[in-house]
């Protein structure tokens, strides 16, 4: 038995609650921007993920007009740093709703680090930083979709092996409903199965056991 739930009977934020709940987990684009009056901001943002591979375009979304999209939009350059579990509360703190002229990387004694690619400074305390141009800023409803072509991508070595950032080692936060925070737990490998490789009767191994990790 299911529950239905109607947009057009709820209230925007009742759905929106509903939706952040079961939209789960959300990476979180810790976004760096700098004002046209030269005040660097930082603020997380859940609704982010790759928009294209060939150019790099990754996406999020400003709920609102919110300072990031306002410096996006006047200087066109930005950088989404990842935000790691040991970071949490300061990747929370930087969601307060400082004034513009408030520097977030200062309110969170945040280090600023020099971009290679862009004028907009990266979190140096951060171990991925993807330096972007903005390719387009789309208004739907109520959001902005800022799309951004990835320039330059830095990533620390304590984080890599070869050229491959280990999932354990980057430990990223990801958003969920309420003031829920996660992050990645137990990770487990299964590799997609191709036309040639499919079995004639497909039958999936015990479900408990494969939630379990224990397949």
């Amino acid at each position: 038995m299911r529950k239905d739930f109607d947009p057009g009977q709820l209230t925007p934020r009742d759905f929106y609650r509903l939706l952040t709940a079961v939209v789960v987990p959300r990476p979180i684009a810790w976004v760096s921007s700098t004002s046209a009056e030269g005040v660097d901001n930082l603020a997380p943002h859940s609704f982010f993920t790759v928009a294209s591979v060939n150019p790099p375009i990754v996406q999020f979304t400003s709920v609102g007009e919110k300072d990031s999209l306002r410096n996006i939009r006047a200087t066109g350059e930005f950088v989404v740093n990842l935000a790691p579990a040991e970071l949490m509360p300061e990747v929370n703190a930087t969601g307060t709703n400082f004034p513009p002229d408030v520097s977030e990387f200062d309110a969170a004694g945040l280090t600023r680090e020099a971009a290679r690619s862009v004028g907009v400074p990266r979190v140096a305390e951060s171990p991925v930083a993807l330096e972007c141009r903005l390719h387009t800023a789309l208004p739907i409803g109520d959001c902005v979709v800022v799309f951004g072509k990835v320039t330059h991508a830095a990533v620390d070595l304590s984080v890599l092996e070869g050229s491959h950032p280990r999932i354990d080692l980057l430990e990223p936060l990801a958003r969920l409903g309420l003031d829920e925070w996660a992050t990645t737990g137990s990770v487990r490998e299964l590799k997609r199965i191709r036309k040639d490789e499919w079995p004639g009767e497909f039958r999936p191994k015990n479900r408990s056991e494969d939630l379990d990790g224990k397949s």
